[in-house]
């Protein structure tokens, strides 16, 4: 049975309010509930339904039964962004090898960081695209990409050119032309729930968790140039049971894993 998800305001919606509400409800064909000053999670209730909300400066999600509300934010590409400029390291590109002009597709995009300092590197020559799932998330993350208030210079020309595909990683590899992509990145939800990682619960209450196939490594290989690249919870069995080559973080909780073209 498929999820109903509702569309509704602010709870002292403006006009501002008012219209993104009627956007979202046309972009995705969504019904408007008046808030009337009720709560989302009665209105949750009521209508047995996830909940959009739209502010006065940013769209929220709220899956049935949830509390937490998802949103857009840069999370951790503004900050890792500016070390890289630095010239320090960061795991992930080090994982992905990535190349100014490379193709970069992201399988689980998330709230789309690491798609971020991918787009840092592949430059306006190169083509970063991120595979999500969950058509509300999609929805949230392409508008926060498009629209996020920054004037940090290159956060914002890196948000601007993640192009955000609604659709199942698998369904997508298996309608790519070989080599198709440089890089494909595949971070699947942890099965280990990493208690440190708070500002990831929105994100594991409403994104979609998704076990590792043999099928969408198999796909993810064929599509990829140079490499495939995994990351996982460090006690996870993917990396022995698919055939990547772990490369051990002894300080961090979660690796990487790279199959190599």
């Amino acid at each position: 049975m498929r999820e109903v998800t509702i569309v509704t305001t602010a709870g002292r919606p403006d006009e501002q309010s008012l219209q993104l509400a009627k956007f979202v409800c046309h972009k995705l064909g969504l019904p408007f509930e008046p808030r009337k000053k009720r709560s989302v999670a009665k209105i949750s209730q009521l209508l047995n339904a996830n909940i959009i909300v739209a502010g006065k400066n940013r769209l929220e999600y709220y899956p049935k039964g949830t509390e937490n509300a998802f949103f857009f934010h840069p999370n951790s590409a503004a900050f890792r962004l500016k070390r890289i400029a630095r010239g320090e390291s960061d795991p992930f590109l080090y994982a992905c090898n990535l190349s100014p002009g490379d193709a970069y597709l992201d399988c689980t995009l998330g709230l789309g960081s690491d798609a971020i300092v991918a787009a840092f590197i592949v430059g306006e020559q190169g083509r970063v695209v991120g595979l999500e799932d969950n058509q509300n998330i999609a929805f949230i993350v392409q508008e926060g990409m498009n629209n996020y208030d920054v004037t940090e210079l290159p956060l914002t020309a890196c948000m601007r050119q993640v192009e955000v595909i609604h659709t199942e990683a698998v369904d997508f590899l298996t309608n790519q032309p070989n080599h198709s992509f440089d890089v494909v990145y595949m971070d699947p939800m942890f099965e280990e729930i990493i208690e440190e990682s708070n500002n990831f619960e929105p994100l594991r209450d409403a994104g979609s968790h998704l076990s590792l196939t043999e099928k969408w490594v198999q796909e993810a290989v064929r599509v990829a140039r140079k490499r495939v690249v995994l990351k996982a919870h460090y006690k996870s069995s993917y990396f022995e049971m698919f055939g990547f080559k772990r490369e051990i973080r002894l300080t961090s909780k979660f690796h990487y894993g790279v199959i190599e073209k």
